[in-house]
């Protein structure tokens, strides 16, 4: 069974609900089973393996008792109302400790504490409990006495009464049809008066065809949820506001259980397609669970997307979840139901790739399947690798016109299956480290030959046998004389050993390239005539030196 975990409540419930002080031993992924109340006249359960405390009837600082009683229980933490809370106590139990607002009273807390403690993951995609919403708007049409609508902060309609006899007009009747309140300036000022007040308002009636409305913000720990309307056609209940009040109190709950589902869905497959990228989850239950289609041996690629100079980008985390949602709504747009997550700053999207050519089982190389890209995208690559090239274009110029951050993005190879999802996420990843201003977006098989030098590079960083050799002591005899040896040899080792377009490449006259060819074979001790050590060379200095002729 799914739980509840601390990260999931706080990411649910958001800073300005409930703020964390102190963290328990256990990190954020500890459970939240249940939320109990303190009773100064009750003992505490012996046994209560994941609650949370409210520590009702005691001021935050004088709170430090209850925060070893609760790890004698085994609990997750107490929860006190205040930010002066006993936070080393609490850290000395290896407790967490958190806290609401002191306006925030300790029965509202506890629902809405217990609404996400006892909320489950819902499939990605879906949407509030729409049974209970429908049923809570009839019970509200009944209790206040006219027809009723649940809302979204958006103005779209989750749920509808359907209580029989009930007065509507057309603009209820346009509403339902499209699930979605009709725009208009008068609209957006009766928004604005609602989401001002503190409880139920009246509203006037909008035009000659309209009746006015009834109607309440839905607010949970002073966040805006949606709100409730009611047609009023004079003869509502005479207890109608307070019916409303209560009702919308339900409704906060439901649209709150239904967001902590979502949360922990979208929590729960992000961790899945993270150790899907890395290689260590079951590819049949990763097909399965994040709804990819029953066959996890489909061929599949990755793409990455990262903003442009990310360190520099002010709120760049948010400004990461902005491209994530972005990427998530194409991919969505054009093959379905994606999946997409933010892993250190980039976004990875899976992408389809059944008809890639090369991607088919049975393939030439024998494996059952090869890797796309024998001869790639750009060589006369299959269909569907030039359709997720221009997706990613299309993405990468969409996301930065409206994020107002450059962004790049690298598509790997195409992959038999899931289980070789890995391989395609390296691909990707290295792509992005050879992008430049002049190219954002590329498939691994457009850069092969950088990308090669890079794995290369990497293999060779990690081996001292093969980092060894003479171009430590080129680099290092530039460094102390202020020569130019190393950029003189990897121009003349990339022209080919000609010297005249070495030459070229380094703007001297060629006699200039003889000379101080000629003075780093006499101070340094290579041996440019020895083809094999001319090789090494050009590989030591290109990969673990990072020169290029066309870059100086």
């Amino acid at each position: 069974m799914d739980v509840c975990t601390l990260g999931d409540l706080l990411d649910a419930l958001g800073g300005s609900t409930v703020r964390l002080l102190t963290a328990p031993a256990g990190g954020l992924t500890v459970p939240v089973t249940e939320v109990l109340l303190y009773d100064a006249h009750t003992p505490l359960p012996r046994r209560a393996p994941g609650a949370l405390l409210l520590a009702v009837g005691v001021r935050a600082p004088e709170a430090g008792p209850l925060a070893g009683a609760a790890a004698d229980a085994g609990m997750t933490g107490v929860v006190v109302r205040g930010d002066d809370g006993p936070v080393a106590e609490a850290e000395a139990h290896g407790v967490a400790l958190l806290s609401v607002a002191d306006d925030m009273a300790w029965h509202q807390a506890h629902l809405l504490l217990a609404a996400v403690a006892g909320a489950r993951p819902s499939p990605a995609g879906s949407g509030a409990p729409a049974g209970d919403l429908f049923s809570l708007a009839d019970a509200v049409a009944a209790a206040v006495g006219g027809a009723t609508a649940i809302e979204d902060p958006r103005q779209r309609i989750l749920a509808y009464s359907t209580v029989s006899g009930q007065t509507v007009d057309e603009d209820r009747r346009q509403g339902i049809l499209g699930l979605q309140v009709p725009g208009s300036p008068e609209n957006t000022g009766q928004y604005r008066t609602l989401f001002a007040a503190d409880g139920p308002v009246h509203l006037p009636a909008l035009n000659a065809d309209s009746l006015p409305r009834l109607a309440v913000a839905v607010r949970a720990g002073g966040e805006t949820l949606g709100s409730l309307w009611v047609v009023d056609d004079g003869t509502l209940a005479p207890d109608a506001e307070e019916a409303l009040v209560r009702g919308a109190s339900t409704a906060a709950l439901l649209l709150l259980r239904a967001r902590v589902a979502q949360e922990l869905a979208r929590h729960q497959h992000g961790e899945l397609l993270r150790r899907l990228l890395d290689g260590t989850a079951d590819p049949a239950t990763a097909a399965h669970r994040l709804g990819l289609g029953p066959d996890p041996d489909s061929p599949v690629r990755v793409a990455a997307f990262v903003l442009e100079g990310a360190a520099t980008v002010p709120d760049s985390e948010q400004t990461a979840l902005r491209l994530l949602d972005l990427v998530r709504l194409q991919c969505e747009a054009r093959y379905g139901r994606r999946a997409c997550v933010l892993v250190d700053g980039v976004v990875y999207a899976l992408l389809p790739a059944g008809g890639e050519r090369g991607a088919k089982p049975g393939g030439p190389d024998g494996t059952g399947g090869v890797r796309s890209g024998e001869r790639g995208e750009g060589q006369g690559g299959g269909r569907a690798g030039g359709r997720h090239k221009r997706l990613v274009e299309d993405i990468v110029r969409q996301a930065g016109q409206a994020l107002r951050v450059p962004v790049r993005a690298g598509l790997g190879e195409v992959v038999p299956g899931l289980a070789e999802v890995a391989a395609s996420r390296d691909d990707a990843d290295l792509v992005l480290r050879v992008l430049g201003h002049g190219l954002p977006v590329a498939t691994v098989d457009e850069v092969r030959p950088r990308v090669t030098l890079l794995r290369l590079a990497d293999v060779m960083g990690e081996r001292g046998e093969l980092a060894a050799g003479a171009w430590r002591g080129v680099t290092a005899y530039d460094a102390a004389h202020g020569t130019d040896y190393a950029r003189t040899l990897i121009c003349w080792l990339d022209a080919g050993c000609d010297t005249a377009g070495a030459a070229r490449l380094l703007a001297v006259h060629p006699n200039t390239c003889r000379y101080r060819l000629r003075q780093a074979q006499q101070h340094l001790g290579i041996d440019l005539d020895d083809p094999d050590e001319r090789l090494v060379l050009w590989l030591q200095l290109r990969t673990l030196g990072g020169l290029r002729a066309s870059e100086q």
